[in-house]
């Protein structure tokens, strides 16, 4: 495939790793970020210190705290704000003319769900009311098991870019093909949406058990593996109540396998904020889950389970869901139930 212009919103881990993976794959990369601090390295030194510390970027990639100047007439724009930030972020391209042109092929990494006064929805049903008309039906997700640290380094990794627009899924799957990287085509935008946004909050208590499993004579790799499962059961309840169309995603890298590196992962900050709760009783310091998230920040790093696990709960209560996993990990978080209390009746064998 020919050299394309490739713009990133957001210089996190995941945008910083997947803008490597495109500009080694020869792709012209330009990524926005907010600090001047990450931009300066990333144009002088090639490495983001801040977000991606020790891993090596191309001279392909530069960067800019500029963010109109990024999402000017570029081919393709990828959008890999947090969640919490990110139609705040949509916004102030709108009226980019090559936007409102519709010449830019979209696409979104981001994870998670987006508040609004009628309950969660999902990112590209919030971006799509964003953007200008032309875009509707036409956006594209980005998800599948991807470590930004293993994706900077060019270790082998699979993508799914889903979209209702066929073409700009296929679009999005070209560009993705670079080395290191596998791309493939979905039209399933709610399966996979729910998939990238839910494993998070399985991965929270995946990390707590695995922090008691260490010292347990109850609980071990065997138990991990029950509740991997169990939990998606449970994401596969809410991506067919909100939508999802194919029963193989949960089944695909986007479902099974982006729940299984999340939860299993060195890398994953959802497992370490589970461990985190029971190894340094981090939820010490908040009183409730608006607490927690409105403090976000001071944890030292994003849990995005521990936001959606909030958004989940609604979502639960709307189509009448019984998530036992997830209605835990709320109660745990919201300061209604202790980690070990839940763990040990969520695995105790039943009568």
């Amino acid at each position: 495939m020919e050299a394309k212009n490739v713009g990133v919103i957001g210089a996190g881990a995941w945008g910083s790793g997947l803008a490597q993976a495109l500009a080694r794959g020869g792709h012209r990369v330009q990524v926005w970020a907010r600090e001047e601090d990450v931009v300066f390295g990333i144009n002088t030194e090639h490495e983001n210190k801040r977000y991606l510390p020790g891993y090596p970027l191309s001279e392909n990639l530069s960067a800019s705290t500029n963010i109109n100047e990024v999402a000017s007439n570029k081919e393709f724009l990828i959008l890999a704000s947090p969640s919490l930030y990110l139609e705040a972020t949509a916004k102030q391209i709108v009226d980019v003319q090559s936007i409102k042109d519709g010449n830019t092929v979209i696409g979104v990494i981001t994870k998670g769900f987006i508040d609004s006064a009628d309950g969660p929805k999902l990112i590209l049903e919030m971006l799509e009311k964003v953007f200008p008309a032309t875009y509707r039906h036409s956006l594209v997700y980005i998800s599948g098991p991807s470590h930004a640290e293993e994706v900077a380094l060019g270790k082998l990794t699979g993508l799914i870019a889903a979209s209702e627009n066929p073409m700009n899924s296929i679009k999005f799957r070209e560009l993705l093909r670079v080395p290191g990287l596998m791309a493939y085509s979905s039209l399933d935008v709610v399966g996979v949406q729910i998939c990238a946004a839910t494993k998070n909050v399985i991965a929270v208590v995946y990390g707590s058990l695995d922090a008691v499993s260490e010292n347990s004579d109850v609980f071990g790799d065997n138990s991990e593996s029950l509740l991997l499962a169990a939990g998606l059961n449970e994401i596969q309840q809410i991506g067919f109540a909100m939508g999802a169309t194919h029963a193989e995603t949960f089944t695909s890298i986007a479902g099974v396998g982006d729940l299984d590196v999340t939860c299993r992962s060195k890398y994953g900050r959802n497992r370490r904020f589970g461990q985190d709760i029971i190894k340094t009783d981090i939820l010490e310091r908040f009183s409730n889950l608006d607490d927690l998230i409105s403090r976000i920040s001071e944890v030292g790093y994003l849990s995005e389970g521990a936001v959606a696990c909030k958004f989940v709960h609604q979502i639960a209560q709307k189509y009448n869901l019984k998530l036992t996993i997830c209605d835990g990990l709320y109660k745990i978080l919201n300061k209604e139930i202790k980690p070990m209390d839940f763990l040990q009746k969520l695995l105790s064998p039943k009568e």
